[in-house]
């Protein structure tokens, strides 16, 4: 019997790519029909453009096209993980609508997938982009993987196969800013990348500028480091003894009656004292805030307006999701 293969595809203001995506991945699975079937989930992030109804004519045709729009957008991060919970595949492939990842892959992530490999990622070797922000993304995972605990991959994005058990490993996580590429490399098995070259946007705008690309990181980050908290607590550790070695030279400099302009000791030791004391318990308290956060739930991940061929019970399936 064949294989349910779910593939996900986020998408905002795609009106131009949504045919040419559905095209390139039904070509794909047609050479595969003998041991998988597929469906194709389009999450859409409030789109304003005729999106949503693309998708529904196409879904008119092809019971295997599902998708859910969203009541606003709710961000790319969480637009992925909502795609992730609406999946019934025994293996989920996330794909971006752009076609920058092309889907001809596909046969290849579910070679390694049968392999034994429980996640499949796609490394960027070239992409078709401008050397800055090239650049800054090369720097962007670097950094991310030198303050995290877990081992991110370099150079990877959201071009993966995650097999049924990460989908069960992400339904139970809840994060109102998720990290999804963090999270299913913090999942451990058994994972696996797999070079290719990304080619160029032919169709529409891209909606991942440089600002949204800060704030993954942020994201990143925070989810995955407590670095910058305890830097914060050790700086203010740092500077405390600092300016207590400075109260020491200046009750030296007093006793030896050596001169210094009136009132700038004094000030110099109490700015250095209250920066150091501010900061040790900022880095304190983010410690307890951490733990805290750990703990309280959050309320739905995303709230769906409307959705196509998605069967009620799956749709209910995750208090993450909401329909209204």
């Amino acid at each position: 019997m064949p294989q349910l293969i779910s593939v996900i595809v986020p998408v905002l203001n795609e009106e131009d790519n949504i045919q040419r995506a559905y095209d390139r991945v039904c070509e794909v699975f047609d050479g595969l029909s003998k041991d998988y079937d597929f469906e194709l989930i389009f999450t859409d992030n409030h789109s304003s453009d005729r999106t949503f109804e693309l998708i529904q004519a196409i879904s008119k045709d092809d019971p295997r096209v599902r998708a859910v729009r969203f009541a606003r957008n709710v961000g790319y991060q969480r637009s992925i993980m909502s795609g992730y919970l609406l999946t019934d595949g025994d293996a989920v492939i996330q794909l971006d609508c752009d076609l920058q990842d092309p889907p001809e892959m596909i046969p290849e992530m579910l070679k390694l997938w049968k392999d034994g490999n429980d996640v499949v990622y796609g490394v960027r070797t070239s992409r078709k982009e401008g050397p800055i922000i090239t650049a800054i993304r090369k720097v962007f995972y670097r950094l991310v993987n030198a303050l995290s605990e877990d081992n991110l991959p370099k150079d990877a994005g959201d071009f993966r196969l995650i097999d049924r058990r990460i989908v069960s490993v992400l339904g139970s996580l809840r994060s109102k800013s998720p990290y999804i590429r963090g999270q299913i490399a913090a999942a451990g098995f058994k994972q696996i990348g797999f070079e290719y070259d990304r080619a160029a946007r032919e169709h529409g705008e891209t909606k991942f500028n440089l600002g949204a690309l800060i704030k993954l990181s942020v994201d990143a980050i925070v989810a995955h480091s407590v670095i910058p908290l305890r830097f914060a607590a050790y700086f203010g550790f740092i500077v405390t003894a600092l300016s207590a070695f400075a109260v020491i030279a200046y009750l030296i400099f007093a006793i030896t009656s050596q001169s210094w302009p009136p009132g700038f000791a004094t000030l110099a030791i109490l700015g250095f004292f209250n920066i150091g004391v501010v900061s040790m318990f900022l880095g304190i308290l983010g410690e307890y805030f951490i733990r805290v956060i750990e703990q309280v739930t959050i309320g739905p991940i995303s709230i769906v307006e409307r959705h196509v061929n998605l069967p009620d019970d799956r749709m209910q399936r995750h208090a993450q999701i909401l329909i209204v």
